[in-house]
């Protein structure tokens, strides 16, 4: 199964490859998704919202093409932030994959937030599998608030309850980093390949 990870020139491509590995699965990361063929595509973690708006160049209409094929996509952290319209960390405009912003945390708890945290699921296919309540891995200092609830897979509370994971047809997002989340990060990028396969 060959998963294209998107290299914009921000994130640790590393981990993410050598978990989709152990899952057995054939990461390739690519500057571009042009004249390539994959069975899902991820947007990776960590970096500015503005940079990467910058940075996606071409990239921006593949990936919209892609979603409208039907291509499972996976956004982490701020990969799953550049879904939405805007946000407050830039000017930059988003793919507006998804109605919404991205909101800085509160200015009353300590930013970025770093470390694990629960998670508070519903029941959807990324997070299938997984217990209420389960731990995650997030570094972070900014949320995605979607227009529309139902997208919405999981919130956790830091300073307030937010949006940290998303799950809708094709398209499926984490404010957290799997790859960095143990056993139900094994989980969750699982329940991702099995949607590559259909």
């Amino acid at each position: 199964m060959r998963i294209g990870i998107l290299d914009y020139g921000v994130g640790n491509l590393y981990s993410l490859s050598c978990a989709l590995k152990k899952l057995k699965a054939e990461p390739e990361i690519v500057a571009s998704l042009s004249n390539k063929k994959f069975d899902g595509i991820m947007l990776p973690g960590v970096g500015a919202f503005d940079a990467v708006t910058k940075a996606l160049g071409r990239n921006r209409q593949l990936i919209l093409d892609a979603v409208e094929d039907g291509a499972p996509i996976f956004g982490i952290c701020l990969g799953m932030q550049l879904m939405f319209e805007s946000s407050e960390e830039g000017e930059g405009d988003g793919l507006a994959i998804f109605e919404g912003s991205v909101k800085q945390l509160p200015s009353t708890v300590k930013l970025p937030h770093m470390g694990w945290n629960v998670l508070d699921k519903k029941d959807n296919a990324i997070l299938d599998g997984l217990k209420d309540k389960s731990w995650a891995y997030f570094l972070h200092s900014y949320y995605p608030e979607p227009k529309d609830k139902k997208i919405v897979a999981a919130t956790t509370n830091y300073g307030k309850d937010f949006t940290s994971a998303i799950s809708y047809r094709n398209v499926f997002g984490t404010q957290f980093h799997p790859e960095k989340s143990g056993d139900m990060g094994s989980v969750i990028l699982r329940n991702f390949l099995k949607n590559c396969k259909k």
